[in-house]
């Protein structure tokens, strides 16, 4: 019987050995699977960190460039304000700049540029009495002015044939209008140097 415990104590120490084994083949397969599932992980979360960032930077991006669209509309409208408000101190200074001279050569100028012999002359309310006073003291003028009449204005003329087929208007109003295109972008260069 010594025999057949000797051969079940061999069969034993084998199934422990192969046991042992087993386990240990186990255990390190379960150790790189750990390991691998570590490194799955982190792999994982860096991808979802830069895809944060990604977002977060774009986001930023956008942020600052509707900022900067902001900034830039408030500018223009600012810049837009001043020079309106430019134009219409411009505009109500036009009312006080009437004179003879500049009457005398604003009529001259229409009649000559209308080709006719008599005219209507239509003008603002506060420059009548002077240009009636022209036309009695300039008798070439006055004889081809046949009608003064009022519009609203901030000052010069509007000359007009008797049958009211032509018509040249050199109000300040228009021509402020005609310049104005050309001279606001230097208007703008000299109060806006940036």
């Amino acid at each position: 019987m010594e025999e057949m415990d000797k051969i079940s104590a061999a069969i034993l120490d084998k199934v422990k050995e192969e046991a042992r084994q087993i386990i240990e083949e186990a255990e390190e397969k379960g150790k790189a699977e750990i390991e691998t599932a570590k490194k799955n992980r982190e792999i994982r979360f860096a991808n979802e960190r830069r895809r944060l960032i990604a977002g977060a930077e774009a986001e930023a991006a956008r942020i600052s460039a509707q900022a900067s669209i902001g900034e830039r509309q408030e500018l223009l409208s600012a810049k837009s304000n001043v020079l309106s408000n430019v134009i219409a101190k411009v505009k109500k200074e036009l009312s006080f700049v009437s004179n003879e001279a500049n009457m005398i050569n604003l009529i001259k100028e229409s009649i000559s540029g209308l080709g006719v012999s008599e005219v209507k002359i239509y003008l603002s309310k506060k420059d009548v009495a002077m240009v009636k006073g022209i036309l009695n003291k300039n008798k070439e003028l006055g004889s081809k002015v046949k009608a003064v009449e009022t519009i609203n204005c901030n000052g010069g003329v509007v000359i007009e044939s008797i049958d009211g087929s032509l018509r040249i208007d050199n109000t300040f109003d228009t021509r402020l209008d005609m310049i104005l295109p050309r001279v606001i972008p230097e208007i703008s260069k000299e109060l806006f140097p940036n």
